[in-house]
């Protein structure tokens, strides 16, 4: 799926069905749904789960706990716009 695609589908009232958790996450977090997305990746244990939950909580405003998650993550917080990050995480997670 391309980044338009997704996107696109931010318009449905659920995600496809084909997405798996990261996507489904990302989907969420793009609908302003952060309890769903957030949801989703406290029960994920691997570092793209650990990714965009550090991005869920930079997002909320809760730097220490985004900064522990990038740790996990093996991320670096990054010094960008959360609309820009939120994009890069679309793109390199859907990418795989």
């Amino acid at each position: 799926m391309t980044f338009e695609e997704f996107q696109k589908s931010i318009s449905a009232s659920h995600p496809p069905e084909n997405f798996n958790l990261v996507s489904k996450a990302l989907w969420y977090d793009a609908k302003n749904q952060w309890d769903e997305s957030h949801a989703i990746v406290q029960d994920m244990h691997n570092a793209e789960g650990s990714h965009i939950h550090a991005y869920l909580h930079r997002k909320e405003g809760d730097l220490t706990n985004a900064r522990y998650w990038y740790s996990r993550a093996g991320e670096t917080m990054p010094n960008i716009s959360l609309k820009e990050e939120a994009e890069r995480l679309i793109k390199r997670y859907l990418a795989r």
